[in-house]
């Protein structure tokens, strides 16, 4: 039997929190609506979603001392991962809390992510960490680590694949030291763009070239429901997404992507699966959707061939 790759994910595992206003949203004042918590971060999706394609993963994180801590602490052990998490008692956890219009969009969020900043980096000195960057076959981390952070973490994982999310436009900044040591990056149309250096309504082709410009071997680009964007040394192409690819939906596919890649699948056939993981995702309640062999082969089955685009 062949021995599951190991994953070693770094980065952002937090309180998500979701309220939608119900009916028409009112400035200034008491809306109605409704707020689901689930546990989340752009990291903790994407393994959670790689483990359930086969991927063997640890965490590396930080939270509080407080309840909070636990329900992150119980929704890792749930998923399978080893917690190599660090916990702060005199400090809360990392949340993030987004409200949502009654059409779904966004009307504001709130970021309570310090204990990253201040913390993360010096767990990455540990003799434990530097260990478990040793023995895993991959790191994958996001953008809520420090540059100085990244910068560390890519230098102890010399000669393994480490690949990236971007998490926002802000953050993603955060990934300019560390581009040219990526195996591949995940981000959204605004965070490429602002990566990229290029303008709000430049092309497909334009954003991959400067992303190449600005040291990044391979790249994903989602944009909703627009088609995802991948290139690699070998070109740039594209998948127009059945459904809209946003949020949670795009750490699925950064997930199920980096699965495929290390069971040996090119960029063009890794993203489709995880083109067909996000589908599912969107079709779930859950952040991280429960799905099988089965249902994954019938979602992509609905998941277009990739599209080749010239590159300059």
């Amino acid at each position: 039997m062949m021995k599951s790759p190991t994953v070693l994910a770094v980065g952002g595992a937090y309180i998500e929190r979701r309220g939608q206003v119900l009916g028409a949203f009112v400035p200034t004042a008491s809306n109605p609506g409704t707020i689901r918590e689930d546990v989340g971060g752009a990291v903790f999706n994407a393994l959670r979603c790689a483990v359930r394609r086969g991927v063997s993963g640890s965490l590396l994180s930080v939270r509080g001392g407080d309840v909070l801590a636990d329900v992150v602490a119980r929704a890792v052990a749930a998923a399978g991962i080893a917690d190599l998490s660090v916990v702060f008692l005199d400090r809360t956890t990392p949340s993030n809390t987004t409200i949502f219009d009654g059409d779904g969009a966004p009307i504001v969020g709130l970021a309570d992510m310090a204990l990253y900043d201040l913390a993360l980096a010096k767990q990455i000195r540990r003799a434990k960490v530097r260990e478990a960057i040793s023995t895993a076959d991959a790191v994958l981390c996001d953008a809520n680590l420090p540059s100085a952070a990244l910068e560390r973490l890519v230098t102890l994982a010399a000669g393994k694949p480490v690949f990236g999310l971007a998490v926002s436009p802000d953050k993603a900044a955060r990934l300019v030291p560390v581009l040219g040591n990526l195996a591949l990056a995940f981000m959204d149309r605004r965070e490429a763009i602002a990566l990229a250096a290029v303008g709000i309504d430049a092309a497909e082709q334009d954003i991959a070239d400067g992303l190449k410009r600005a040291g990044l071997k391979s790249g994903v680009v989602t944009a909703d429901d627009g088609p995802v964007l991948g290139f690699d040394e070998a070109g740039a192409f594209s998948i127009l997404p059945p459904k809209k690819v946003a949020d949670g939906a795009a750490d699925a596919l950064a997930g199920a992507t980096v699965a495929a890649l290390l069971r040996g699948l090119t960029l063009r056939a890794a993203l489709r699966e995880g083109v067909a993981a996000a589908m599912l995702a969107i079709e779930s309640a859950e952040l991280v959707p429960a799905f099988t062999a089965a249902t994954l082969a019938e979602a992509l089955a609905l998941v277009p061939e990739t599209q080749e685009i010239g590159m300059r």
